[in-house]
């Protein structure tokens, strides 16, 4: 070892002799300091936020929900005029879907042509009654004054008949009496023959009242046959598919051509009418009530809120309406917190518009409590 190295460690050791000989600083008591102010603001605001969500109550299982009607056709044929497509939106009375209606066409004219004879037959035996009115009387009297000719040609054969038979035999002859004896008979047959017809044009009541039922008959054809009408009619314009209120198409499953069968659902109009239902815990719903205020946010548009109230609450829970309920009476029993739907109407929106707002995404309402 050299004498330079010697003379530096002797200098470093000396100047760490010095070190030691120095006083410590006492530490510093800001980090200290700093880490209480933090707990006593995070206590703060975490009281300050208890007590602003104390009677608020929240929860996830929430989705907007809607009026999705399906359309079904009614009758059967080929589609021959297709006016929407996806997501289109309709009014109320738009035409929205035809199908062949020429067979149906037909049957209207059918029975269009059915109440015209059903009409013109009717038309018929009314007149058929007021001409029995007047027939009927008519025939009677007619009847009548020809047994009262009978009868006098009855009387005046028979005088001559007993005028034949009182004179003296030399006085006539036997041929004159057979001729009155045959006059006799043949005026007694002619009155039998108008006494049968006077018998029978007696029956006036009964002729009209067969002219009156055969009117009824006639309108109980005609109304069978308005009410075809009314049918074919009815059926006829099935064929046109309409919009029964507003709103979007959605599962549109038809084209131009497509075969539609009877009761084939073919699309779906999903009303503007939007809502959320919200099912909250069995725990939650105690303090709830409707016309309550509710604040809302949306997942799938985080900048949008939504402001509403609740309209209902529903009277069971979810899994009382479930196709197989839970059996509790049997076996071992494990309590499961219910969950209660709750309709919640959308009044307002903050940052957006409700008009098309999707149905079944997620919504997180949050309920003020009294």
């Amino acid at each position: 070892m050299s004498k330079d190295d010697d003379k530096t460690k002797t200098q470093n050791g000396d100047k760490d002799d010095k070190k030691n000989d120095e006083p410590q600083k006492p530490r510093s008591k800001w980090p200290i300091f700093i880490a209480v102010i933090v707990i006593i603001i995070a206590i703060i605001a975490f009281t300050i936020y208890w007590l602003a969500t104390e009677n608020e109550v929240t929860t996830d299982d929430a989705y907007t929900d809607g009026s999705a009607i399906s359309i079904a056709s009614n009758v059967s044929g080929y589609a021959t005029a297709l006016y929407v497509s996806d997501n289109t939106y309709v009014h109320a009375g738009d035409l929205l879907l035809v199908i062949d209606p020429r067979e149906d066409a037909a049957a209207l004219a059918q029975a269009q042509a059915n109440l015209s004879l059903a009409q013109s037959q009717l038309t018929s035996a009314e007149v058929d009654y007021q001409e029995t009115q007047v027939r009927a009387p008519a025939q009677l009297a007619q009847a009548q004054a020809q047994l009262v000719q009978a009868q006098a040609q009855e009387f005046q054969t028979m005088r001559n008949y007993e005028r034949e038979t009182e004179v003296d035999q030399r006085a006539t002859t036997g041929t004159d009496l057979d001729q009155a004896r045959e006059q006799l008979r043949a005026a007694e047959a002619s009155v039998k023959q108008a006494q049968a017809q006077v018998a029978s044009a007696s029956l006036v009541p009964q002729q009209l009242a067969d002219a009156q039922s055969t009117i009824a008959q006639r309108q109980a054809q005609l109304a069978q046959a308005q009410a075809n009408l009314t049918s074919a009619q009815t059926k006829l314009s099935y064929h046109e598919i309409r919009a029964p209120q507003d709103g979007w198409i959605t599962e549109r499953n038809v084209d131009l051509g497509t075969y539609v069968q009877t009761g084939q659902q073919v699309f779906y109009i999903v009303s503007p009418n939007v809502w959320v239902t919200a099912n909250f815990k069995e725990t939650q719903i105690g303090r709830m009530r409707a016309g309550q205020h509710v604040r809302m946010t949306v997942d799938a548009y985080p900048n949008l809120v939504l402001f509403g109230h609740i309209d209902s609450i529903q009277l069971g829970s979810g899994a009382r309406f479930t196709a197989f309920p839970a059996e509790n009476a049997t076996g071992n029993f494990v309590k499961i917190v219910r969950r209660v739907p709750v309709k919640i109407d959308i009044d307002s929106a903050k940052n957006g518009n409700i008009l098309g707002l999707p149905l079944g995404i997620s919504v997180e309402p949050t309920v003020d409590l009294p």
